[in-house]
C-alpha cells in the first residue's frame, strides 16, 4: 500500500544535490535516508513526531532495539501506513503508551527492559503483566493492552509474528462517570456570565448545538457553510476511515449568536492574536472561561456529552445521535439512549406499583378448560 508522506519538501544545494525535508509548523527536517526504503519510513515517521510535539531523549528507546525484539517491532510499527495515517493527537498517545511498555523492566527489580524481549517468547503473560503494572489505573491498564494489541495485529498482517499476544488478555472491569455531564442550570449560568456577542458564548453555542469534538470546532468557519443553511466539514478524528463528510443543520438559535458574535476570517474561534486555535489551547481556553462562570466542573467535552443527553431525552434514536455527533458505532449512541429508557422504564414500572396488590379475585387462576368429556357431541 502505497503511503501519502504528507509535509515532504525537495529542493536542490548549490552542488545540484538533491536534499529532503520534513517541513511542518515553521520547521523542517532534513531525512536523509533513500526514499522508498524502510530506514526512510522510519526517519519521516520520527521527523513528523519531533515537529508534532518537541524533542524529547525518551524516544531514543526504539531506536536502540535489537531486530526481533518488542522494541524493534514498535519501530517498525511507528513508520508503517497504518500508524502514520492516524492523526497527530492519536499518533502521540499510542506511541506514549507503547513506549511507556518498552521501558518496563521484564521482571520486578531487573535491568532487562520489555523492549529487549525476543518476539520469539514474548506471551499473553508478559501483556497481563503490563497490565496489571497499571491496575490502580484502571483506563490506563486497558489502554496498555488496547494499543499493544493494535500494533501485534498490524505485526500479524505484515508476518512479524505468527500470534497476537494481547488477544487473551481481557479488559479490566471498572465504572467511570468521565467527564462531568452540564446541567440544564449550569449552561444558563454560563449564558449569564457571558451574554451573547462574546467569544466564549459563541464557542458554548457551537459545541452546543453542532455537537463537534475540539479539533473539528476549531478549524470550522463561514466556508463551510452551504446555501441552504447548513455546515458541512470531514471529521478530523475519522478522516482516514472514512471521507464521508458530517452535515448539521444551523438552527437559527445558532445562526443568530454567529451573527452577532466576533468571528476571523477562516474560523469562527480565534485567539487574541487572531490565529486559530489548537484543539489544546481552545480547551485550556474554555477552562478558564467555565471558571469566571464559577463552574469549575465542566469542561468543552462535558457541553458534548450534553447534548447528546438533551437529544437522547427528547427521543433521539441511535442512528441519529451517530450522525449528529460524528460516531461511528451504536455503541457509543447507546449509551445515552440505554440510559433515557431505562429512567422511562423505570417510571412505567413505578406507575404500576403505585396501584398497589391485587385482590384474590383479580389474581385467582381462569377456570379450567372443559375436559375431553364435556366435549364430546350429545
Amino acid at each position: 500500500m502505497r503511503i501519502d508522506f504528507r509535509y515532504l519538501m525537495i529542493d536542490r544545494d548549490r552542488h545540484g544535490n538533491t536534499r529532503t525535508y520534513v517541513r511542518k509548523n515553521g520547521r523542517k527536517i532534513r531525512i536523509r535516508e533513500p526514499r522508498g526504503s524502510k530506514a526512510f519510513a522510519r526517519a519521516y515517521a520520527d521527523a513528523l513526531h519531533l515537529l508534532d510535539f518537541g524533542t524529547d531523549t525518551k524516544h531514543e528507546i526504539v531506536r536502540r532495539a535489537a531486530p526481533g525484539t518488542l522494541g524493534w517491532l514498535a519501530c517498525e510499527y511507528f513508520a508503517s501506513v497504518e500508524f502514520l495515517r492516524l492523526d497527530p493527537v492519536s499518533r502521540r498517545t499510542r506511541r506514549a503508551i507503547i513506549e511507556e511498555c518498552l521501558r518496563e523492566p521484564r521482571k520486578p527489580g531487573s535491568q532487562d527492559l520489555m523492549r529487549d524481549c525476543p518476539l520469539a517468547v514474548l506471551s499473553a503473560a508478559h501483556v497481563k503483566m503490563l497490565r496489571d503494572r497499571k491496575a490502580t489505573l484502571p483506563g490506563a491498564a486497558n489502554n496498555r493492552r488496547k494499543w499493544l494489541s493494535a500494533m501485534f495485529g498490524w505485526a500479524v498482517e505484515n508476518g512479524h509474528m505468527r500470534m497476537n499476544p494481547a488477544r487473551d488478555v481481557r479488559r479490566i472491569r471498572y465504572s467511570t462517570e468521565g467527564f462531568h455531564t452540564w446541567t440544564v442550570d449550569e449552561v444558563a449560568q454560563f449564558e449569564a456570565r457571558h451574554p451573547v456577542g462574546t467569544k466564549a458564548r459563541l464557542a458554548l453555542a457551537l459545541l452546543l448545538f453542532l455537537g463537534v469534538r475540539r479539533g473539528d470546532l476549531v478549524r470550522l468557519g463561514r466556508q463551510h457553510l452551504t446555501d441552504d443553511g447548513w455546515i458541512r466539514f470531514v471529521p478530523q478524528k475519522t478522516r482516514h476511515r472514512r471521507r464521508t463528510a458530517s452535515e448539521k443543520p444551523i438552527l437559527p438559535a445558532l445562526a443568530e449568536i454567529i451573527d452577532k458574535s466576533p468571528v476571523g476570517d477562516l474560523t469562527f474561534l480565534v485567539t487574541a492574536q487572531g490565529r486559530p486555535f489548537t484543539a489544546n489551547g481552545f480547551g485550556s481556553w474554555f477552562r478558564a472561561r467555565c471558571d469566571e462562570a464559577g463552574l469549575p466542573q465542566c469542561s468543552a467535552h462535558g457541553l458534548r456529552k450534553a447534548g447528546a443527553t438533551i437529544a437522547a431525552e427528547n427521543g433521539a434514536t441511535d442512528r441519529q445521535l451517530m450522525a449528529l455527533f460524528d460516531w461511528t458505532s451504536e455503541q457509543q449512541a447507546n449509551t445515552y439512549t440505554a440510559a433515557v429508557d431505562r429512567r422511562r422504564l423505570a417510571e412505567e414500572a413505578a406507575s404500576r406499583l403505585a396501584r398497589g396488590p391485587k385482590s384474590e379475585r383479580e389474581i385467582a387462576p381462569p377456570t379450567a378448560p372443559p375436559t375431553a368429556k364435556s366435549r364430546r357431541p350429545q
